[in-house]
């Protein structure tokens, strides 16, 4: 089920944007800074936890996933790659991801889950990451990886905003917690399996 294996496809999309954007002199890094301002302010949506908040949190957690795959699609425009830059966005998605999952469980006052999720979330970029520093090249796949986590994010919150009432014991928010917190360590143990093995 993971999104980012259409990463190919969605960059095709982005080409009228990756046009504009090197029209109005945009850098790969300054997008990828302004593509973590949307996470944060995505995050302060959720945090608010109303209605319309958590819609135009959603919209934000788009813009954040459209622009992940602009700064790398204009880098490759500009002939811009560097090892610098590659850094600058990984650094950067990995506190979007943090500040996201904060946004969310603050949002219920729900920290425990929050913790929780956020180490599945970072274990999984983890993996994908370590995986490439041993020399088996970038891993995206795996059960849900940061394309399906956005979707999630960004679906769950118009869905939190439809419905604000528990579903249960917990809210939408609360549940979407719960399944980063299982899923997420079940794709790293899954990468970590499939590295495991291609590495012996």
């Amino acid at each position: 089920m993971t999104l980012d294996r259409l990463r190919h496809v969605a960059e095709i999309a982005l080409d009228p944007m990756v046009a504009a954007a090197d029209r109005v002199g945009l850098t790969p890094d300054g997008v990828s800074v302004i593509a973590f301002g949307f996470a944060v302010a995505a995050a302060g949506g959720f945090y608010l936890a109303t209605p319309v908040s958590y819609v135009l949190g959603a919209f934000c957690v788009l813009a954040n996933g459209w622009l992940d795959l602009l700064d790398g699609a204009l880098a490759r425009t500009q002939n811009a790659e560097s090892r610098g830059g590659d850094l600058l966005d990984h650094v950067l998605d990995r506190y979007a991801d943090i500040v996201l999952v904060v946004g969310l469980a603050a949002g219920i006052g729900r920290y425990d889950l929050g913790l929780l999720a956020v180490t599945g979330v970072l274990m999984t970029s983890y993996l994908g990451t370590q995986i490439q520093a041993v020399g088996l090249g970038r891993e995206y796949g795996g059960l849900v990886g940061r394309a399906d986590r956005l979707a999630l994010i960004g679906v769950v919150a118009v869905v939190a905003a439809v419905v604000p009432e528990p579903v249960g014991p917990l809210s939408a928010v609360g549940w979407l917690l719960v399944f980063f917190t299982v899923i997420g360590h079940l794709t790293a143990f899954q990468r970590f399996w499939g590295a495991w093995h291609d590495l012996s």
